[in-house]
């Protein structure tokens, strides 16, 4: 990918500005998707996994230009429980620092492998699978990176599915995840989570790529 530097973000503003340009809406999630309450997180604070494998909030380190979480759900129907569904996009200063984010995810998983989402929410028996580019059919981003696992819930029971995609292009990073339910597989998640995180991926390289001159005679076509 041929980035344009003129287009990267460099105030905590453009960086704002641009992930809300990228993230997902719900229909992206497909039929039945709703924003849930909270729909959209504090933009001042981002999670941080503590020692003791809880989930808290803590102000934006320095290195982070800006982050965006947005919650989604699809209510419970007929035999199935309500899905949970999330989309995030973190622009860092620098590549670098983006590529360590992805690799505290794969910290985080070895040393807490059992992790609390909320007092009423666990995630378990957590599994990566990370792929540079050009491993795995990763052909989209420098690094990918796939979370498996187990969801339980006070109101929906489990264990049940657990999944959480995140991709790292330059400087940002890119995730979804899905919370399981009754009446929900693991396939199931899969379908939900790949056109949200295919067009968020396809929208940041629009915004940040450079213009391809054209062969003269030729028509210009649509941008990755």
């Amino acid at each position: 990918m041929d980035i344009d530097p003129a287009a990267l973000p460099t105030t905590r503003a453009q960086a704002a500005a641009l992930i809300r340009d990228v993230i997902a809406e719900p229909s992206a999630f497909g039929p039945g998707a709703v924003r849930r309450s909270p729909y959209e997180s504090d933009s001042r604070r981002w999670p941080v996994l503590g020692d003791d494998c809880v989930w808290h909030q803590q102000a934006l380190p320095k290195d982070v230009l800006a982050t965006l979480t947005r919650s989604y759900e699809i209510p419970a129907s007929g035999d199935r429980g309500p899905l949970r569904l999330s989309a995030v996009v973190t622009v860092h200063r620098t590549p670098e620092q983006a590529d360590w984010e992805s690799a505290e995810v794969l910290e985080e998983m070895m040393r807490c492998p059992t992790q609390q989402l909320r007092s009423d929410e666990m995630i378990t028996s957590l599994n990566n699978v990370p792929s540079s580019f050009g491993e795995s059919g990763n052909e989209y981003a420098d690094d990918a990176l796939l979370e498996l696992g187990e969801y339980t819930g006070a109101d929906v029971g489990g264990p049940h599915p657990y999944l959480w995609e995140q991709t790292r292009i330059g400087q940002f990073t890119l995730a979804v995840s899905a919370k399981g339910a009754k009446g929900w597989s693991r396939a199931d998640l899969f379908d939900r989570l790949r056109d949200p995180h295919v067009g968020m991926r396809s929208r940041l390289r629009a915004a940040i790529e450079r213009d391809t001159p054209q062969p003269s005679g030729s028509t210009k076509g649509g941008r990755r």
